[in-house]
């Protein structure tokens, strides 16, 4: 979103946040550490956490899971990356506080 966009350019954006499951998502992944055990096959902060790992903590079922983290990736708000078969999700920060600044120049 750029704020010569005006609001338009952040409702989806919006709608990616306009969930719970997906804020608490966002939350989680600030400090990846504190909220999932070590992995195997990634680092939690330089590749995210692998999708069983949220799923699990979820407590949902994979699609709905995926759903999610479809929903927030297409906001850019998550980067995915594929690693032996896995995928592991972070917050793309930088994109995180360019929307925070452009939605500051909108409202």
């Amino acid at each position: 979103m750029r704020t010569s966009e005006g609001a338009a350019g952040a409702v989806p954006a919006l709608k990616a946040l306009a969930s719970p499951i997906r804020l608490q998502v966002l939350a989680w992944l600030k400090d990846p550490v504190a909220h999932f055990p070590a992995q195997v096959d990634g680092d939690l902060v330089e590749d995210g956490v692998c999708a069983d790992f949220l799923r699990d903590k979820l407590d949902l079922a994979a699609s709905t899971t995926s759903r999610h983290l479809s929903v927030l990736a297409d906001a850019g708000f998550l980067v995915a990356t594929r690693k032996k078969g896995w995928t592991f999700y972070r917050r793309d920060e930088a994109r995180i506080a360019a929307f925070v600044e452009d939605l500051r120049g909108v409202l």
